[in-house]
């Protein structure tokens, strides 16, 4: 076995970030040791976390939940002593990482509550940022070693404190992505195209690093996972239990969580969160530059050319020369207004576009006055009592046997641990979100 020095970092939970984590602390010059629920082929993969804690002075946690976490540190606590200091990075619910502090602190040790901000890309690049609380010795000396997969790191206060802003920002980033959806689906459905709603937010007020990020993603239908469904589902819960005990009503953030729990339901609970943009458009949003033609845009137009052709009647000169030039041409009959539109949606059926019918005025007012608006489906919140008793029922309406495949949130407490899954393979399941989707997460 290895010997223990200050230049030993152990790192538990290899998924999207942990292993980035690993990665560039190693480059920084540590000695990383790792372990995770999965075996993976990765330098220095010890046997358990107790082993971690002998090892290692210094103890990364990216598990995936408030279980793993609690469970982790039951699992190495009787290695720990006064040398150790755990920064715990999970987003978990502050009373969670209160508890893995005091059961760190009876054995001598440290436990920084330390969770972060940043997608797989700024994990790669060293670029995370680290929300701190906890005993401001104990982050002295782990500084250097936050440092290594870091570019800020932003004292927050004591225990538990952390984790709430960390809360806190994730509440802000799932009603970003909620809201933009939405007015996605509004600009579609007004006949306009997507790319204009694209550019004109880039010199918007409004706009923010997350819609850079995202909206690009959500136009192309790419929802490779930078940040999962299941992860921000698990965020947003923990935000509704924290508003109801402090008596809030949350409307935006419950709106974003019964989007996500319905994509859960629905399979994507892997996919990434800004997938939540196909409620609106369920085979896919539609190219950006292409807009939607409405009868009202065409009626006018074609009545723009009407008015225009009454304004200027021929003169007596050029309608002799109409008539003698008929006589030398045999031209084609001209086709009504009605016919003309007909052709006009063959052809575009023939290239994958439909332009709408136009109609006269008076059928365009009054298709004006009548037309349904275009169905779309929009999450809208829910009581705390029936969200509450929906969960309750995707839970318990399944049994165990079929829990792995059938969606449930905030299962008992079980005594098995978790921690990221890797990319590439997925892990047993596991906890009430690991329930859900059937394997464990990273976050």
């Amino acid at each position: 076995m290895s010997r223990r020095t200050e230049k030993n970092v152990g790192l538990i939970g290899l998924g999207i970030i942990g292993q980035r984590v690993a990665d560039n602390v190693r480059r920084r010059g540590f000695h990383v040791f790792v372990w995770n629920r999965t075996p993976r082929p990765y330098p220095n993969f010890v046997g358990s976390p107790a082993e971690i804690a002998e090892l290692c002075d210094y103890i990364q946690l990216f598990v995936s939940d408030d279980e793993a976490l609690l469970e982790v540190v039951q699992q190495m606590k009787q290695s720990l002593n006064a040398h150790h200091v755990v920064m715990a990075h999970s987003t978990v619910a502050p009373h969670t990482m209160r508890a893995a502090a005091e059961i760190v602190q009876r054995r001598g040790a440290q436990l920084l509550d330390a969770p972060f901000t940043g997608s797989k890309e700024a994990a790669g690049k060293g670029e995370l940022v680290y929300y701190i609380g906890g005993d401001e010795a104990a982050y002295r000396r782990a500084r250097p070693v936050l440092q290594a997969s870091s570019k800020e790191i932003i004292e927050i206060g004591e225990i538990g404190q952390a984790t709430t802003i960390k809360i806190a920002t994730n509440m802000v980033t799932a009603a970003t992505v909620q809201a933009a959806a939405e007015a996605l689906a509004l600009v579609h459905n007004s006949g306009l195209s997507l790319d204009k709603f694209a550019t004109a937010m880039r010199g918007n007020g409004s706009n923010s690093g997350t819609l850079t990020m995202k909206l690009p993603k959500m136009l192309e239908g790419d929802f490779e996972p930078h940040f999962s469904v299941k992860h921000m589902l698990k965020d947003v819960q923990i935000a509704s239990r924290l508003a109801r005990s402090y008596g809030l009503n949350l409307a935006a953030t419950e709106a974003a969580h019964n989007s996500l729990l319905e994509a859960a339901r629905r399979g994507r609970g892997d996919d990434d969160y800004s997938s939540l943009v196909q409620f609106f458009f369920p085979e896919g949003p539609p190219t950006a530059s292409t807009g939607n033609a409405t009868e009202l845009e065409l009626q006018a137009t074609l009545s723009g050319l009407e008015q225009q052709e009454a304004a200027s009647p021929p003169s007596a000169a050029e309608a002799t020369a109409g008539e003698s030039l008929a006589q030398e041409e045999v031209q084609p009959p001209a086709a009504s207004a009605e016919e003309a539109v007909s052709e006009e949606i063959r052809d575009g059926e023939k290239t994958g576009e439909r332009t709408a019918p136009a109609a006269t005025a008076e059928e365009a007012a009054s298709e004006e006055t009548s037309q349904e608006p275009v169905e779309a489906k929009v999450i809208t919140p829910e009581s705390k009592e029936d969200v509450g008793r929906e969960v309750e029922t995707v839970v318990n309406g399944t049994d165990k046997s079929e829990m792995a495949a059938s969606p449930g949130v905030e299962l008992p407490v079980e005594t098995t641990p978790a921690d990221g899954p890797p990319e590439e393979e997925a892990a047993p399941p596991r906890g009430f979100l690991s329930r859900l989707f059937g394997k464990g997460m990273d976050y």
